[in-house]
């Protein structure tokens, strides 16, 4: 005997009176009201960036000087340089702000110092320096450091690593903002007989 199995229909849920409750009415209306809101910021945002032209913050290198480089018999190394950081905003449309500033300066895998700086904004079309005096301890070397050290003075040009990053950010609007991480990882060139810097490409690139 072939049985019959029952049929079940999706229902609303009902009131005492045969209609929708008012709650699900409440919620379906709470829902697209929120769904709305976040297209209409995603729209806001995307709008004003493109309407701002926007050149991505920058951070760079544009200026140094090596103003001490001695090392012993025993294999220490003092240092002391001087560097300029500029935080650049090619923006003419709106003020950037810069903050997690972190950068760390070594020597062949030898940290010699990290350099911070406080949260700041940058105005429109504008750029802000940020100046170094970096001197170290006495750096233990190895004693194949200890001859590229001596090396370095015989080709009169030494090199030191520099890295960093910091947080960018523009206001776009009053709704929203567009964030950028800038990261700098270059090397530091001097001549170590006068201390000149020679100057090379060190900008940040933002993700």
């Amino acid at each position: 005997m072939a049985t019959t199995m029952p049929k079940f229909k999706r229902k609303l849920v009902m009131g005492a009176n045969g209609r929708t409750n008012p709650l699900v009415w409440l919620v379906a209306i709470i829902c697209t009201i929120i769904a709305v809101a976040v297209v209409v910021v995603g729209i806001v945002v995307f709008i004003g960036y493109v309407v701002i032209h926007p050149r991505v913050p920058v951070i760079s290198v544009t200026n140094a000087h090596l103003d001490l480089l001695r090392n012993d018999y025993a294999g220490l190394l003092q240092t002391q340089l001087t560097i300029v950081v500029t935080a650049k905003n090619g923006n003419a449309k709106a003020h950037a702000s810069f903050s997690q500033i972190t950068f760390n300066i070594s020597y062949k895998g030898q940290d010699i110092a990290v350099l911070v700086a406080d949260p700041f904004e940058v105005p429109k079309n504008s750029s802000k320096d940020l100046s170094y005096v970096v001197q170290s301890s006495s750096i233990p070397l190895t004693p194949d450091q200890m001859e590229d050290v001596s090396d370095a003075h015989k080709r009169n040009e030494i090199e030191f690593d520099f890295k960093g990053a910091a947080r960018t950010q523009w206001r776009v609007g009053p709704l929203g903002s567009v964030k950028f991480l800038c990261r700098l990882d270059c090397g530091l060139r001097f001549q170590p007989l006068n201390g000149t810097y020679i100057p090379s490409r060190c900008t940040s690139k933002s993700h």
